[in-house]
């Protein structure tokens, strides 16, 4: 399940486990070598540009700009060497970016409220980033340093800026790496070919990463050209270098998504620095997996690289100690990815075998495949239908909204739309992936200068994909009144407080067919030893879609204590 309902629906004692993997990720100060460490500088211009604020949503400094367009996503635009893109980043980002920063460290706080034992914490994860700065390229540590200018002190007692902006680019892999918890899962697919409306290739993903309602208001579309390699575009948040869904000037796009993972034990090169340099530096598959040999990661991963070049996708599927290429057949035109690899260098992987069997990824592969049966043509607006759709597979249980096993989870960071050869991009706006699909023409964007002063977007709003009507449908309206009543329940699930039996039915009615409304409500009858209440809701809660293997044997298992306590 994802980090939202996993958090609230769990033991403290689990929840405290995730808070410590999800520290590492953002709050590791280091050794000695790493707190020694210093990026290059020199030889860059290391000079602070002056930032020029047109409007509370349009700042520009020289060619550099950072606008809001009427969608409400930032569109950021900068260009230079590593130090002086950096440096403009930080500079128009400087608000956003502390924002984003609080948002982070406030989610440790609210899972790990008493100061001594966050300090605590601190102490034991000094060592988890100490290889950290090895193995990420130079120029992107310089760029990093760059952006670091610009970051809150509030938090330099955790870490100096610099590292800490260093170490927040591992917060991807933790969340990923806490696929053992399901706490994640995306869904990504290419066609090309017959299965290509007009035969060339396209692909769609939904980024499902979670850090909090907050984490995904301040999306950031940027677009960069950098002095060596390819000018790109990629989806990103204040203060992310990395890319987690971005395309190059040559038709060359990379999607991530996680696979099974052990929890890693010391730092390697992020994913999303790996993609990174995929993005700027490759403009086929074959150099796209160069590359990913070269770097040694420490979670495991599927890459989907799409390649105008080429005129079709792959997947690199990485892991600390396993390489793999996953290509389809010529015949087939078309490749879909959820959370388990699918390469023969996995075909025997233990962990990758539980990611099949025990969650949630096989059900969206096998609703991606029905998809794709049901669409033999793929074009933007189908692929926008499937990367919304929130329905269970032909002929199952219905799932409920929120549910994992659907391809549209209802708490994606974005969703993204390539057309490598018209070089055109998709991307969602909020909420969800449900907002207007706004498009970007890469030949556009850097085939020439723009005037951040006067320019309204760098989208074309003549190929945008319109809002889903679900957005504005009575059925979401009650999704999201369920989502503030599921904070309650949790509430009365942690502090044992009394909830009105009124409570628990409009709870339920306001999303009946998910699963963990149902649950939660017996486990906090059972937590009282109402044991007679508690048991209907687990009866209820086992008839529905339950997201995991896991999750459904420990329905069965307080079942089988409350009927031992009723008999």
């Amino acid at each position: 399940m994802n980090a939202r309902l996993f958090l609230r629906s769990h033991s403290r004692r689990t929840r405290a486990v995730v808070a410590i993997f999800f520290a590492i990720a953002v709050a590791s100060c280091g050794t000695s070598g790493s707190l020694r460490h210093k990026p290059i500088v020199q030889g860059y211009d290391n000079s602070i540009p002056g930032v020029e604020k047109i409007s509370p949503e349009r700042y520009i400094s020289g060619n550099n700009f950072l606008l809001k367009n009427k969608q409400r996503q930032w569109e950021l635009y900068v260009e230079g060497d590593p130090l002086q893109i950096g440096l403009a980043t930080g500079a128009l980002e400087d608000s956003l970016l502390k924002k984003q920063e609080k948002v982070f460290f406030s989610k440790i706080e609210e899972i790990v409220p008493s100061k001594n034992k966050q300090k605590l914490l601190r102490k034991i994860l000094t060592w988890y980033n100490r290889k950290l700065y090895l193995h990420v390229p130079e120029e992107y540590k310089t760029e990093i340093y760059g952006l670091s200018q610009y970051t809150s002190h509030d938090y330099d007692f955790i870490a100096p800026p610099y590292l800490r902006s260093l170490y927040l680019h591992g917060a991807h892999d933790i969340g990923h790496a806490m696929q053992d918890l399901m706490l994640v899962g995306c869904s990504s697919f290419a066609a090309w070919g017959d299965k290509s409306e007009d035969g060339n290739l396209i692909l769609g993903r939904n980024f499902d990463f979670y850090a909090g309602d907050d984490f995904a208001k301040d999306k950031v579309i940027a677009f960069v050209r950098p002095d060596k390699g390819n000018p790109f575009m990629m989806v990103t948040w204040p203060g992310m270098i990395g890319a987690v869904s971005g395309m190059n000037n040559q038709g060359l796009t990379v999607t991530i998504n996680a696979g099974k993972s052990k929890i890693p034990l010391i730092a390697k090169t992020p994913i999303s620095i790996l993609t990174r340099e995929i993005l700027q530096y490759a403009t086929t598959i074959d150099e796209a997996i160069a590359i990913a040999r070269k770097r040694q990661v420490f979670v495991s991963e599927a890459i989907m690289v799409g390649s105008a070049k080429d005129g079709k996708a792959a997947l690199i599927e990485v892991s600390p100690k396993n390489f793999g290429v996953y290509e389809v057949a010529n015949s087939a035109d078309q490749l879909l990815c959820s959370n388990h690899f699918q390469s023969e260098s996995y075909k025997n992987d233990k962990r990758n075998s539980d990611a099949i069997e025990n969650s949630h990824s096989k059900y969206r592969f096998d609703k991606l495949t029905e998809e794709f049966d049901q669409n033999p043509k793929i074009n933007p607006a189908i692929a926008a239908s499937i990367l919304r759709d929130t329905k269970a597979i032909e002929g199952g249980l219905p799932l409920g909204y929120g549910n994992e096993k659907a391809l549209n989870q209802l708490l994606a960071h974005h969703g993204v739309i390539f057309q490598p050869v018209g070089l055109k991009v998709w991307v969602s706006a909020n909420p969800y992936q449900l907002g207007e699909l706004v498009c970007y023409d890469l030949n556009e964007i850097f085939g020439k200068r723009h005037d951040g002063k006067s320019l309204e977007t760098l989208s074309s709003p003549e190929f945008a994909i319109a809002k889903d009507p679900f957005a504005d449908s009575d059925a979401f309206r009650k999704y999201e009144q369920y989502r503030i009543e599921d904070r309650k329940m949790d509430e009365f699930l942690d502090k044992e407080s009394e909830m009105s039996d009124e409570f628990a039915q409009n709870y339920q009615s306001l999303n009946p067919d998910l699963w963990i409304v149902h649950y939660k409500v017996g486990q906090y009858h059972f937590a009282r030893k109402e044991y007679a209440k508690a048991k209907p809701h687990f009866e209820v809660a086992l008839t529905k879609e339950i997201t995991t293997l896991p999750a459904k044997k420990h329905a069965q298992e307080y079942l089988k204590k409350i009927n031992r306590k009723l008999n």
